[in-house]
């Protein structure tokens, strides 16, 4: 196909899935909120409640990071820094994994990480939100949280994998010829994320 047609083609995808999103954002409007607890995380200064993120704002943009060990996760994250500033001017936002506050700060340190991260270890936080998988392992995603009241309540939720919309990166390597051909440094150590 020449360029102009493929251009045209391309064209006519992305308009497709701009009509879908229009969809899923209409059957979010409908959805019945899921009643949750003020889940305890611990991060460097103790104990830290889900209720202490909202700050100003009625919602709560919640990530579910596997870990350190996960490299597709720490490119979600690179790119949450990015916009981090931006975020919270409608949302609190944080990030929560199974590693000890020692090991978040020592990685957030290490990628010039700016947003806050807590540790869901010893909790039933990702079991309950679904972001363990059958085997036992973690699994990659987001949580959207609002105060209603006294309640905090779960709107939206959903999982993340290599590829998906939450990593722009992957989506200009798309635009290359070859695709995303190898992954970048980051992403040549092990996917953890389809492992789960």
């Amino acid at each position: 196909m020449n360029y102009t047609d493929v251009h045209d083609k391309l064209t006519d995808y992305r308009r497709q899935i701009a009509a879908i999103r229009e969809k899923m954002r209409d059957t979010l409007a409908d959805v019945e909120p899921q009643v949750v607890g003020d889940y305890a995380f611990t991060n460097l200064d103790g104990t830290v409640h889900l209720s202490d993120f909202f700050g100003e704002h009625d919602d709560l943009i919640v990530i579910h990071n596997m870990g350190a060990t996960c490299s597709y996760c720490t490119l979600w994250a690179d790119g949450y820094n990015g916009i981090h500033r931006h975020v919270v001017t409608r949302a609190g936002f944080m990030v929560t994994s199974p590693d000890h506050p020692s090991v978040q700060k020592k990685l957030a340190e290490s990628r010039g990480w700016k947003f806050p991260m807590v540790s869901h270890a010893g909790s039933s936080f990702a079991k309950d939100m679904g972001y363990v998988s059958g085997k036992g392992g973690w699994l990659p995603g987001v949580s959207v949280f609002r105060r209603e009241n006294e309640a905090i309540v779960r709107v939206s939720d959903t999982g993340f994998s290599p590829g998906d919309d939450f990593c722009s990166l992957w989506h200009f390597f798309d635009l290359l010829p070859g695709g995303a051909g190898e992954r970048p440094d980051a992403q040549k150590k092990t996917s953890c994320c389809s492992d789960h």
